[in-house]
Formats: structure tokens, sequence, C-alpha cells
């Protein structure tokens, strides 16, 4: 243990901060970040206080679980998308519908018997031409736009 209290420097771990944050851009999660950040904080109390290796290794330990544990209870679920627009499309698809205003370019306006995400009437992209009244299956999803085929009778 002596060894290691003469041979770590303070530049070690800023060094190994470096590295942690770097390494992050590989893996998800921002668990480096969080470590690597730790590892600056430990090199920086180094440079201005002579600590030994373990006080060092100890200090980064806690910094790193308290850094951790902030950031997955309080901060990253902040950050989730609660919107549930990439889902949606799922339970879109398969979808029939009538047709409440037909326009010449195969767009319009189509209506569902039930509410489907919070609406009842949606815009409607189709490759053939179709006329109010005609039921319609939804198939692909374009934004906002629902792509559909003429349903089968």
């Amino acid at each position: 243990m002596e060894w290691l209290d003469s041979s770590v420097a303070y530049w070690h771990w800023l060094v190994l901060g470096l590295i942690l944050i770097a390494l992050e851009i590989f893996t998800a999660g921002f668990v480096l970040l969080w470590l690597g950040l730790s590892a600056l904080v430990v090199g920086a109390l180094a440079w201005a206080v002579d600590l030994g290796f373990t006080a060092e290794l100890l200090i980064w330990t806690v910094l790193s679980v308290t850094d951790l544990f902030v950031w997955f209870k309080f901060i990253q679920p902040r950050f989730r998308d609660k919107t549930l627009s990439g889902m949606s499309r799922e339970a879109v698809l398969g979808q029939t519908g009538l047709v409440v205003q037909a326009n010449v370019a195969n767009r319009g306006r189509l209506r569902f018997s039930v509410p489907l995400l919070g609406s009842d009437e949606w815009s409607f992209i189709c490759t053939e031409t179709l006329s109010v009244g005609d039921r319609v299956s939804v198939t692909d999803v374009s934004g906002n736009t629902l792509i559909v085929t003429k349903a089968q009778s």
C-alpha cells in the first residue's frame, strides 16, 4: 500500500477521469461519465491536499456511488420521453376507419368509430382513389398522417 501512496499522483486521477469520460461515448447510460467526473474531482483534491491513496480511493468510491444514485434516482427520470410517440404506431396499424373527406390528391380525413390515440379523426394518404364513405385500413404512419389502403368488403 505504501507503494501506491507514493506512486499514484494527482494527474493519474485526472487522466483516469478523462479516459472514463471518453469511454462514455461507447457505452449507454452515463455510468462512466459519473465515474470519470468523480475521478476528476479526486484529482483536483489530491492536487490541492496531500492525500493517501486509500483516502483518494474512498473519496472516489463515495463520490461515484453518490453521483450514480442521484443520476438514476432524480435526473435520468426527468429525461424520459413520456409522450409515447414512438409506441403509437403499433396501436394504429390494422385499424379500420371511414373516409369523411376525400381530396383530389388521394389525401383526406378519416374517422374511427372509437377515438384512437386521443383523436377520432385523422389525416390520411392513400395510393388509390377514395370517396366519402369508403372503409380504409391503416398500413403505416408518416408523422401525424396515416397511410391507408381501401379495406376489403
